[in-house]
């Protein structure tokens, strides 16, 4: 099962995620690959991900007959602001520049001419989109019309910024990558912008970050029903309205019960209240 965004480029159902992985990254998405995964998200910031070492796993992989066009690869830019000090660019040159740069440092890491999409991590403003967002987006354009990433998007956006986006870019973000809040309808406002401009919405954190729902006795009780894990079910339903989870599960059996999650079946009712559990 896959989804499609709005330039008609297919995109997995299910993402494996390698923040915070450390010098596990490598043996981490060699196993995940191994599980099923054909999506991997990393970033070029040394501060919360090891982009060098998905390459090191992708280099392995291709040693064992896995190809780099069977995987969809997507890498970031992120700002000086949050590289923590190490900058896999010149942070004195313009910002059209560390783009680049630091896209060119993404295809070396990962041993490939091209990725599949390519991610602002941020905007550099809390409210509004300023200069420095229209700047680096222009050069992720730039970017997108060479060829050298089939999707462009943007991640940790608020509504009015992602609405700002769409109506003023040239080129639409195909995905947005946000983390997922339980508490504020799963990300709903942002998940309908999404929606109505066929951008495909990536939440993460769907476990981390709403554990008070996934203990809730009605959440077990549907997880009971159907015979699935609590991350099951919260992965099926995320599916079922449009989403596309991320998991960063460091643990074998949990990559194989995460890809599983598309097989098992939810009502119309359990949809519904999940969706406004939290609210």
């Amino acid at each position: 099962m896959a989804l499609t965004a709005n330039n008609g480029v297919p995109i997995p159902s299910l993402m494996y995620g390698t923040a915070w992985k450390k010098e596990a990254t490598t043996e981490l998405v060699q196993f995940a690959v191994a599980s099923g995964f054909t999506a991997i998200d990393t970033a070029n910031q040394l501060i919360h991900y090891q982009e060098a070492l998905v390459g090191e796993a992708l280099q392995a992989l291709a040693k064992k007959g896995i190809k780099r066009d069977s995987l969809f690869l997507q890498t970031k830019f992120t700002s000086v602001d949050g590289q923590g000090g190490r900058t896999p660019y010149d942070p004195s040159a313009d910002l059209t520049t560390q783009v680049c740069q630091s896209f060119d440092s993404s295809l070396n890491h990962l041993g490939t001419d091209y990725v599949d999409s390519y991610v602002l991590h941020a905007p550099f403003q809390r409210r509004g989109l300023g200069t420095a967002d229209w700047e680096v987006w222009t050069a992720m354009e730039g970017l997108y019309r060479g060829g050298k990433t089939k999707m462009i998007g943007v991640s940790n956006i608020t509504g009015a910024q992602l609405a700002q986006l769409c109506e003023q870019a040239n080129v639409k973000p195909m995905v947005v990558q946000n983390r997922c809040f339980a508490a504020v309808g799963w990300d709903k406002a942002v998940r309908e912008i999404c929606r109505t401009n066929g951008i495909v919405y990536q939440g993460f954190s769907l476990l981390t970050a709403n554990r008070e729902v996934l203990g809730d006795p009605e959440i077990h009780a549907i997880a009971t029903r159907i015979n699935a894990t609590v991350a099951q079910v919260i992965f099926r339903f995320a599916m079922l309205i449009g989403m596309m989870p991320l998991t960063g599960t460091t643990n074998q059996q949990h990559m194989k019960e995460d890809l599983q999650a598309g097989q098992f079946t939810l009502t119309d009712e359990e949809v519904q209240r999940i969706e406004t559990i939290a609210l």
